[in-house]
């Protein structure tokens, strides 16, 4: 589908490299990717990478960043988050722990919100933390949806808007991204791509914005874990992303809506077989109804080029996770490459009115 909007978003894109790879040691064997990030409250840069030991147990690293000419290096702090909880912990092979963090500072709280995936033993599930500083988190718990034909099971990709906003039952409220999962992906993703593809696009997986009321919010930090609406934003029916698309990076206001990196997912044949291909793009939202699409990528602004984007873990893999305004629509973006390490790319967009 061929959508037409009345506002264009023009991105130029130059790669900056990878900024942390695996060190070596037995907690990151299995690749540092897909970064929060976030400014701390003395505006230093925070970093908060998927860490990921043998056997699939990732943790949530916590990393500072020092920036000199243009470069930008980070030392490692420890960890923000490790696999405790219940819903964090798995007996069974095929990993758990804490996955793919996404930090927005939210100013009406006045806190640091964590979203990330819980792999615990009923699967993945969106769970928030809470942090004064951006280095010490309290975990709060696992996100619900109540209320008639809501979401329910597997949940990934979640990323908190950083102001409320108005939901679609004209409701003030802060807003999250979310993905559900359907069975068969989340089986064998691989073997279930001609299901997919075979499937109406609005049966597809996708991203969701989810609201919780502000003033339950604000009398009490646990009804953060309460969402009461969900509403289908970005069909995966486009020229790409065709298989599924997700949430990237925290939304960032713009005088013309809120302006946020995502991640759509193609089936490519490579090497005489039919592959994953993920790719990014750029998505904007009306500041105060997000459940509103001003504009959507019609083509990826970022693909697996590099040989570091190309060949790791899972090869073929851009990610955008984390995201710093650097001014005058300037954003370094943070990405995970082919699941294995952290790289950047610094945009300069212009949004234009057509």
């Amino acid at each position: 589908m061929i959508e037409e909007f009345a506002t264009r978003v023009v991105a130029d894109v130059k790669r900056l490299g990878i900024v942390m790879e695996p060190d070596g040691s037995p907690l990151e064997i299995e690749g540092v990717l897909n970064p929060a990030l976030t400014r701390g409250r003395n505006n230093e840069l925070l970093m908060y990478a998927r860490v990921v030991a043998r056997g699939n147990t990732s943790r949530v690293g916590l990393a500072r960043g020092v920036e000199s000419n243009g470069k930008v290096e980070f030392e490692r702090l420890g960890f923000a988050l490790e696999p405790e909880a219940d819903y964090e912990l798995r007996s069974v092979p095929g990993g758990m722990g804490c996955e793919d963090p996404r930090v927005t500072f939210v100013p009406v709280l006045d806190k640091y919100v964590m979203t990330y995936t819980a792999f615990g033993p009923e699967g993945p599930r969106i769970a928030l933390a809470l942090s004064e500083d951006g280095y010490k988190w309290t975990r709060l718990g696992r996100v619900k949806f109540v209320g008639e034909l809501m979401p329910v099971g597997d949940d990934k990709d979640a990323v908190f808007f950083p102001e409320p906003v108005i939901s679609p039952s004209g409701i003030k409220s802060l807003a999250f991204y979310h993905r559900p999962m359907l069975h068969i992906s989340s089986v064998d993703g691989h073997a279930a791509i001609p299901t997919i593809l075979e499937m109406d696009p609005e049966d597809r997986e996708c991203i969701r914005i989810a609201y919780i009321p502000l003033e339950a919010a604000l009398k009490d930090p646990l009804n953060l874990l309460t969402a009461t609406e969900s509403v289908k934003v970005l069909i995966p029916d486009g020229h790409w992303g065709r298989i599924k698309n997700g949430g990237g990076t925290p939304p960032v206001r713009t005088p013309k809506g809120w302006l946020s990196l995502f991640h759509g997912v193609d089936a490519v044949e490579h090497e005489g077989r039919i592959t994953l291909c993920y790719s990014a793009g750029l998505v904007l939202h009306d500041l105060d109804q997000p459940h509103r699409i001003l504009y959507r990528s019609p083509e990826p602004v970022l693909s697996p080029d590099t040989i570091e984007e190309r060949t790791g873990i899972v090869n073929n893999v851009v990610f955008p996770t984390g995201i710093d305004a650097r001014g005058n629509g300037v954003y370094d973006v943070y990405y995970g490459a082919a699941d294995a390490k952290v790289a950047r790319a610094r945009f300069n967009v212009e949004i234009e009115s057509v």
